[in-house]
């Protein structure tokens, strides 16, 4: 049996609005949650990812009563994210209507969460984003340890930003995503700093590399700007799930629209 292919608007949140910017940056208001994911839902999206995204950074916790009001609105499973720290908060989030959360800075602090959680609430349910950027080097030995990688621009290894990525933390994106999984995580949301927000493509190269390395689903994301990036990701990049946000939410391409181009080039979508 072939797994559908799935295609998943990501609501990126501060304040309780839906913002979008280029690498987490120069944010603009983009709609109202819940007025959103019941449109979305209606589209036809497989899931809804719900990031906090200033959450992490201004150490505080998620906004309860917008992952509830969201959760009530849809029909398909929905993740969430952001300033997550603890198995309580986990609870909170799941208990408020959440399928799925996404941990990054927490998991990054103390790996070891990822196996109490997976434990305690079961695997399928505990995800890791990790926010990534590029470190181009000039060969292998300027970065002993690390995966490093033939790109366009050159060669480089992808270090791992926390904080809603203001931070980062030198290690490893593609050995992290295989010490999580290990751990426990049940799924990988792949980010790309220096792609968000671009409308340039994912970073196929990366997510190739983490698809091949583990045994969970992968989700793509940063840097949809048209049906044929989320093309490419699933094939050239071999990521199980493509997620966007700017193309959805200022209409330049509706769900229906990127499954049936998907569909029409051989990539099984539930239309």
């Amino acid at each position: 049996m072939v797994l559908a292919k799935r295609v998943i608007p990501c609501l990126d949140m501060k304040d309780g609005r839906v913002v979008k910017g280029i690498g987490f940056k120069n944010l603009r208001d983009a709609g109202d949650p819940m007025e959103l994911a019941a449109y979305y839902d209606e589209e036809g999206a497989d899931e809804l990812v719900f990031l906090d995204v200033s959450a992490s950074h201004e150490r505080r916790d998620i906004l309860l009563d917008v992952v509830k009001r969201t959760a009530e609105v849809l029909f398909i499973p929905f993740m969430v994210g952001g300033g997550i720290r603890s198995l309580h908060d986990i609870r909170e989030i799941l208990y408020n209507g959440a399928d799925k959360i996404a941990i990054n800075t927490a998991a990054v602090k103390e790996p070891l969460l990822i196996r109490e959680a997976s434990k305690t609430f079961g695997s399928q349910c505990i995800v890791l984003s990790i926010d990534v950027k590029r470190v181009y080097v000039k060969s292998e030995r300027e970065a002993p340890g690390k995966v490093v990688l033939d790109t366009p621009l050159g060669k480089c290894w992808w270090d791992v930003y926390i904080y809603g990525g203001r931070e980062a933390v030198g290690i490893d994106a593609i050995q992290w995503a295989e010490m999580a999984t290990a751990l426990g995580a049940g799924e990988i949301v792949a980010s790309s700093l220096d792609f968000n927000g671009t409308k340039q493509g994912y970073d196929n190269i990366f997510l190739r590399e983490i698809s091949e390395r583990v045994e969970v689903p992968v989700i793509a994301s940063s840097g949809a700007g048209k049906p044929e990036h989320m093309l490419e990701a699933l094939t050239v990049g071999k990521a199980d799930a493509v997620l966007a946000a700017s193309i959805f939410h200022y209409n330049t391409y509706t769900i229906r629209q990127v499954k049936e181009y998907l569909a029409k080039h051989g990539i099984p979508v539930r239309l």
